[in-house]
């Protein structure tokens, strides 16, 4: 049972960080031209990269 509660509470604040990335992305200044040289992380990329790493985490902690 704890451990459906700690699972529910990763997945709520994965979804949050992502949301969060993606108000913050957002909400920066304008983007740099694109002969810059900056590249811009995008709130899909931080989402398929973070869900994965919480699942695999939760993976690691029901062992």
């Amino acid at each position: 049972m704890a451990s459906r509660i700690l699972y529910a509470a990763a997945v709520v604040a994965a979804v949050a960080v992502s949301s969060l990335a993606g108000v913050a992305y957002a909400a920066d200044a304008p983007a740099p031209s694109p002969t810059s040289g900056a590249a811009a992380v995008s709130s899909s990329l931080v989402a398929a990269v973070l869900c994965p790493a919480v699942a695999l985490l939760l993976g690691n902690l029901r062992q």
